[in-house]
C-alpha cells in the first residue's frame, strides 16, 4: 500500500483546481447537434483545501460538479460548482447548508448527478445524503428523499422506467453488518428498504436491476477494523479471504433479505456493471469491467492494484454458481450502455479505454454480437472520461445517438467537451468545445434533457423526465458471440 509522500491522486489531472467559473456562448469547433437540448454535468472530487499527500484518498475529494448548458448547436453556458457541504460553507464563507446530514459528514456527494422526480442530485455512497442542486448547479439543501431515507445513499441507483421507481444498495459508516436495499418511488420518497444482513462491511458501490431481480454485489473489499480504529478516512482494504458473491433478490413487495438467492462468483473486485438481464434459462447476465484485486498494494485509489478487463457472468440461482467468461483483456471502465436497453438483452457498450497513469485513454464501443471492439483515439496525450451516451430522437438502432464525454489534453493542461458519432467512432467528433478552465479526472454524469417549454418552470428549471442510472428497456438483439 502506499505510504510515501507523493500521491499520484494530487498531480496531473487529477490535481483540483481552485475557481468555480461561468463563462457564456463558447465556440464550438464542428457542427452541435440541434436535437441536444439540455444540460450535460459531472461529478468528482476537488479537495478545497490541500490534504496530506500521505494519507489522501481520491475518493474523499469535496464534490464538484461540471457542467455546459447545450442549446440550438451552442453552448449556452459552462459552470462548475462546489457541491454545498460543512466544509464548502466553513472554507468559502457561505450559509451553512440546510436539510438533515444524519451522519453529521462534513463533506458533499462527489461521485455522481443525476436527475429525478423533477429536480436534481448529487450523490455518494457510504452515508452521504444526496444534496439538491438547482438548474445553475449552485446546492440547495441537503434532501433526504423529503426526509423519508433513513441512512445514507449510493452513487449508482438505477431507474426503472416501466414502475418509475428509482432503486439503490445502500451502505453506511459506521453501521456495520448490514445493507440496505431502498426503493423510491416515483414522487421523490422513499417507498421501501430492505435490510440485507452481511458478514462485514463490504463496499458496494453499484448494483444491478433485472425483471426478476436486485443484485446485491458482496466483493472482497471490505473496512479493516485496524484502519479505521487507527482513524483511517478511508478504511477499506482488499480482503481476499471474505470472498465473492452476488445476491439474487426476488423484485417484488414483501421479499426480504431470505428470500435472496446468494451464488458463489469469481475473486475480484467490479465498481461498474455495464447491464444486467434474465434470460430465458432462469439465469441472470452481467457484463462489467473486473479488477484482479483493489486497495492491496495501492491504498489511496484503485489505479495502483491494475486494470479492469471486460468479463460476462452468468449466474445461476439453481446451482448457486457464476460462471465466467472473459470478453477482452483490455482495460476499460466507467460502463455506459443506451437507456433503452436497462435490464434488456444490449449490444453494445461503451467505456473509457485505459485507465490510470496513461495520458492517452481512448473511448471504446464494444459490440457483444460481433466481438468487435472499435476505438475513438482523441490523441496523444489525451484522456477521455465517461462517455454519457443520447440516443437520437426516432432513431431505431440500438447505437443511434452520441456520446458525451469531457477530453483532458495533457499537453496544454486544458479540456473539451467532445461530442461523437455513437456508430461510428472512426469519425472525427461532430464537435468539440473548448472549456474555461481545466476539468480534472472524476467519476459520473448524465445527460438532462430539457422538457418541453410548457413543462419549463422558471428559469428553465429541471424538469421530471430526467433520470439516474438506467431505464428499463425491451430492446431484444440475439448475442452470438457468447451463450446466452
Amino acid at each position: 500500500m502506499s505510504t510515501t509522500a507523493a500521491n499520484r491522486y494530487l498531480e496531473g489531472n487529477y490535481a483540483p483546481v481552485a475557481d468555480e467559473v461561468t463563462a457564456f456562448d463558447l465556440p464550438v469547433i464542428g457542427e452541435l447537434p440541434r436535437e441536444l437540448d439540455g444540460r450535460y454535468l459531472r461529478n468528482g472530487p476537488n479537495p478545497i483545501v490541500p490534504p496530506d499527500p500521505a494519507t489522501h484518498h481520491w475518493f474523499l475529494g469535496d464534490g464538484m460538479v461540471h457542467g455546459v448548458r447545450v442549446r440550438d448547436g451552442r453552448i449556452e453556458w459552462y459552470r462548475n460548482r462546489y457541491v454545498g457541504s460543512d466544509n464548502v460553507s466553513k472554507h468559502l464563507g457561505r450559509p451553512a447548508l440546510g436539510g438533515p446530514n444524519w451522519n453529521a459528514s462534513p463533506g458533499g456527494p462527489n461521485t455522481n448527478v443525476g436527475g429525478f422526480a423533477g429536480k436534481l442530485w448529487a450523490t455518494v455512497e457510504a452515508g452521504g445524503t444526496p444534496v439538491e442542486l438547482d438548474g445553475n448547479l449552485d446546492s440547495v439543501a441537503r434532501n433526504a428523499f423529503e426526509d423519508t431515507l433513513p441512512n445514507g445513499f449510493s452513487a449508482h441507483p438505477k431507474y426503472d422506467a416501466s414502475t418509475g421507481e428509482l432503486h439503490a444498495m445502500c451502505y453506511a459508516w459506521p453501521h456495520l453488518g448490514h445493507l440496505q436495499y431502498v426503493i423510491v418511488g416515483p414522487e421523490g420518497r422513499v417507498r421501501s428498504v430492505t435490510e440485507i444482513p452481511v458478514p462485514g462491511m463490504p463496499m458496494v458501490h453499484d448494483m444491478s436491476i433485472t425483471g426478476r431481480y436486485a443484485l446485491v454485489y458482496d466483493l472482497p473489499v471490505t473496512v479493516d477494523i485496524d484502519l479505521a480504529f487507527a482513524g483511517s478516512s478511508f478504511p477499506f482494504r482488499w480482503n481476499p479471504d471474505y470472498g465473492s458473491r452476488v445476491g439474487l433478490l426476488p423484485r417484488g413487495a414483501g421479499a426480504s433479505a431470505d428470500d435472496i438467492v446468494w451464488c458463489d462468483a469469481p475473486l475480484g473486485y467490479a465498481y461498474h456493471p455495464l447491464n444486467a438481464y434474465d434470460t430465458e434459462r432462469g439465469t441472470v447476465v452481467v457484463d462489467l469491467p473486473v479488477f484482479e484485486k483493489m486497495f492491496d498494494r495501492d491504498g489511496n485509489g484503485p489505479i495502483g492494484d491494475g486494470a479492469p478487463r471486460l468479463e460476462r457472468w452468468e449466474i445461476d440461482p439453481a446451482t448457486r454458481s457464476t460462471a465466467r467468461t472473459v470478453v477482452d483483456e483490455r482495460p476499460v471502465e466507467f460502463p455506459r450502455h443506451n437507456p433503452s436497453v436497462g435490464s434488456a438483452v444490449h449490444r453494445y457498450g461503451y467505456f473509457a479505454g485505459a485507465f490510470g497513469d496513461d495520458s492517452r485513454w481512448p473511448t471504446v464501443k464494444f459490440d457483444y454480437v460481433t466481438g468487435i471492439r472499435t476505438e475513438h483515439d482523441h490523441g496523444a496525450g489525451r484522456a477521455a472520461g465517461e462517455a454519457v451516451f443520447v440516443a437520437r430522437e426516432g432513431g431505431t438502432a440500438e447505437d443511434d445517438g452520441w456520446l458525451l464525454t469531457y477530453v483532458h489534453d495533457a499537453g496544454d493542461a486544458s479540456t473539451e467537451f467532445v461530442v461523437l458519432e455513437a456508430q461510428d467512432l472512426s469519425r472525427p467528433p461532430v464537435a468539440r468545445v473548448p472549456l474555461p478552465q481545466r476539468v480534472p479526472f472524476g467519476f459520473h454524469g448524465n445527460w438532462f434533457p430539457d422538457p418541453p417549454p410548457a413543462e419549463r418552470g422558471a428559469g428553465g428549471a429541471v424538469g421530471s423526465s430526467l433520470a439516474i442510472g438506467t431505464d428499463r428497456g425491451s430492446a431484444t438483439v440475439a448475442l452470438r458471440l457468447l451463450p446466452r
